[in-house]
């Protein structure tokens, strides 16, 4: 019998639970049960046509070997460019990394920081990758509260006063996952002044959902405080916006003194990014918006449709999802938990949620729906769940 010994670190890691209701419901749905998937985060739209054309003809044209560890040069400058004109940030292309998602960001910046004795601050409810990185490190994890009553926004103070001479990192995100919250200027202003006082701690700003924001709202980076961008990363990427979850890319600016060490990160970790998947990333930045802007003025509609049916349902109250596409409910009206509601909706309605317990202690007695699905489907979901409730 084995006798294998695995490191401490293994027992501390974390999942992702969208990938464990997703692989639930893709059984059921194989075993002939029609299911609704309201789990798993991910545009229901297809790569747009310019862009999977870029893939094939860097394929057809040769481009299968090794490229720099960072990225094509030429997709970094189209980065940068796209950064400026997004956001007003001026951007050098050498600080900017491409890895293969969102997460390998992540997983990099929370080592860089992540020891025994260290703590870094994270959202909760938020992305549970932030959580089971943190506690692989080593370090302590320690939440930032988000609450329904703030809107799902981080509130400035409140962060500050959890910083202390062991804090190495903190992890912000808005648009947010899985809440929809949205932090406004004014806090993301009163956080970034409060953090002259504290030149030790790092910051990942985690924008990944930078271009899904509702009713006039304009996104905040941090790209554009000066006085922090010597210890700032920003995530940001090309799955959500160009519904190229699948192609896995992803980018993040780093600061001039982490560059080489989070290069050497990729260097030990995957090499480089596939190389027609950059091609099409480029094609992505300089080629046209429009099925960009259709996708996104789609999901406003969806949201209002969600966020009307959530409200009408028993025992359910949806504050307003600002951004993303995600509906974060509270169900303590319905007396169910938020794993026992995840159950119940996928076992006897057929529709996959996410229990907000997945997302950190602070998410007991909310739910996640992702209406990354069609208007049809949304109504369907709200139609089998409802007799469930009542």
């Amino acid at each position: 019998m084995s006798e294998l010994k695995f490191s401490k670190g293994i027992s501390r890691l974390g999942t992702e639970s969208a990938f464990i209701v997703l692989a639930r419901a893709q059984k059921l749905a194989a075993e002939g049960k029609d299911i609704i998937n309201l789990g798993i985060g991910q545009p229901d739209f297809r790569t747009p046509d310019h862009i999977v054309q870029a893939g094939i003809k860097a394929l057809q044209e040769g481009h299968h070997g090794y490229t720099p560890a960072n990225g094509l040069p030429q997709l970094r400058t189209a980065v940068a460019e796209d950064l400026a004109a997004r956001h007003g940030a001026d951007v050098n292309p050498d600080n900017v990394i491409v890895v293969p998602g969102g997460k390998p960001t992540m997983f990099f910046a929370i080592l860089m920081f992540g020891e025994p004795g260290a703590e870094i601050i994270y959202p909760n409810p938020g992305f549970p990758i932030y959580e089971s990185v943190i506690r692989y490190s080593g370090a302590k994890a320690v939440p930032m509260a988000l609450s329904e009553q703030n809107g799902f926004a981080f509130d400035a103070d409140t962060v500050l006063s959890q910083i202390n001479e062991r804090t190495r990192l903190i992890i912000i995100n808005s648009p947010a996952n899985p809440t929809g919250g949205v932090t406004p200027k004014d806090q993301i202003d009163k956080l970034v002044t409060g953090l002259r006082q504290h030149p030790h701690v790092a910051i990942l700003s985690d924008e990944i959902y930078s271009e899904m924001l509702y009713d006039g709202r304009t996104h905040v980076s941090l790209l554009n405080y000066p006085e922090i961008r010597d210890r700032l990363i920003v995530l940001d990427g090309w799955s959500k916006t160009y519904a190229m979850t699948g192609w896995r890319m992803g980018y993040a600016v780093w600061p001039d003194a982490m560059v080489d060490p989070v290069t050497r990160l990729c260097i030990n970790d995957h090499s480089c990014v596939n190389a027609a998947a950059q091609f099409a990333g480029l094609a992505a930045l300089t080629g046209p918006k429009d099925a960009v802007h259709q996708m996104v003025a789609e999901f406003d509609n969806r949201r209002r449709i969600i966020m009307e049916a959530l409200n009408d349902l028993p025992g359910v109250r949806c504050t307003d999802a600002a951004g993303a596409f995600y509906a974060f409910p509270n169900i303590t009206g319905t007396g169910l938990s938020a794993k026992d509601a995840q159950d119940l909706f996928l076992e006897q309605a057929g529709v996959a949620t996410i229990a907000g317990t997945s997302f950190g202690v602070h998410g007991e007695g909310f739910i996640r729906f992702s209406y990354a699905n069609s208007t049809e489907n949304i109504e369907r979901a709200i139609d089998r769940i409802r007799p469930l409730l009542s």
